[in-house]
């Protein structure tokens, strides 16, 4: 893809720094060797020093990963772009072997929602109508689903959200410009833009959405995803109904029966003098 080529993360990395430092707090905490690990990302020069052994491999509709090879595949920073995310997960379910980890970080759909207000009001106002000017991003609630699907095991989806602050909306097109995240839409209008277009979104950006110092915000959404390929070894839930002690009797409480009638006793009948 021709936005992600000319990427320039050596001048907006930030973001994947962040995902960088948040992948290896998760794998510290699991605590394991992985040694068979595969990074599928578009950016492999700038994750080079993110698990050097792993295999690298470019996103694409067929992922070149072997069945059952891994015990670890990262799915990092694109599947945001992919046609069909469930499609890429399950390849990557068929990569790993079993008891391996799946993990994926890439941009959730809380991202860039002041520009996409800020867009939607200009081009309502000096165009007459509307059309897609920001790829739409997954919903957190939606793409945990996606794990189930693929038929990973113990699945895991939380987020990172981030406030990032910008002069105007000028130096936020460039950072998106620079991290390969423009709009790469089939069906965009595709008609340049005049200045005058992003003059005024820039004035309704800055009087809807200020920050301090005469700045701007952009909200930035992180999605984690993680499950496992089933194993014989692994966690179960427990069938309902085959417990073997009651909660109330753990928790050191009374349980109450909410379905059983009130006894009236004599002070409750003649109630207060």
């Amino acid at each position: 893809m021709h936005a992600r080529a000319r990427a320039r993360l050596d001048r907006a990395g930030f973001l994947h720094d962040e995902v960088k430092h948040e992948l290896q707090e998760r794998l510290r905490d699991i605590n394991r060797e992985f040694t068979a690990p595969a990074l599928i990302t578009p950016f492999a020069q700038y994750w080079a020093d993110f698990l050097p052994e792993a295999l690298r491999v470019a996103p694409a509709d067929h992922l070149n990963l072997t069945q059952g090879a891994h015990d670890l595949v990262i799915h990092v920073m694109a599947l945001h772009w992919a046609d069909d995310p469930v499609g890429q997960i399950v390849q990557s379910a068929r990569a790993l072997k079993p008891d391996g980890l799946f993990l994926a970080a890439f941009f959730g759909g809380e991202s860039l929602s002041e520009l996409r207000d800020v867009l939607r009001q200009t081009e309502i106002a000096l165009l007459g109508g509307l059309s897609p000017r920001v790829v739409p991003m997954g919903d957190l609630r939606d793409l945990g689903g996606l794990l189930g699907r693929a038929g990973l095991a113990l699945p895991v989806a939380d987020s990172l959200r981030k406030t990032i602050s910008y002069r105007d909306i000028f130096h936020l097109i460039q950072d998106l410009r620079d991290m390969g995240e423009t709009n790469a839409l089939a069906d965009r209008h595709r008609a340049p833009l005049p200045r005058q277009f992003f003059t005024h979104a820039g004035q309704i950006y800055k009087n809807t959405y200020p920050f301090q110092e005469n700045r701007i915000q952009s909200t930035v959404e992180i999605v984690f995803l993680s499950g496992w390929k089933p194993d014989a070894s692994q966690q179960k839930p427990l069938r309902p109904g085959s417990a073997q002690a009651r909660l109330a009797d753990a928790l050191g409480v009374t349980e109450f029966d909410e379905t059983a009638q009130p006894v009236e006793n004599d002070t409750q009948k003649g109630g207060r003098s």
